[in-house]
């Protein structure tokens, strides 16, 4: 199940519930108890492994880009 963010509209908190995506439950907010939340684009990372070739180009995080 994925990690979906919620942003309170009422005080501006910002949460994660786990949760499936076709079946988003209502939620309240944990600081005001609001419950008018918006679901917030959330940013991901990735774990480069360690034994893979990089070329030392920080912005590229595959070692492959063809701009590095």
């Amino acid at each position: 199940m994925p990690i979906f963010e919620y942003k309170c509209k009422k005080c501006g908190h910002v949460m994660e519930f786990l949760e499936k995506s076709a079946n988003a439950s209502k939620h309240i907010c944990e600081k005001c108890k609001g419950s008018s939340l918006e679901r917030i684009l959330s940013t991901f990372s990735t774990k480069q492994d360690s034994g893979s070739a990089s070329q030392g180009n920080d912005s590229c995080p595959t070692g492959t880009c063809p701009f590095s």
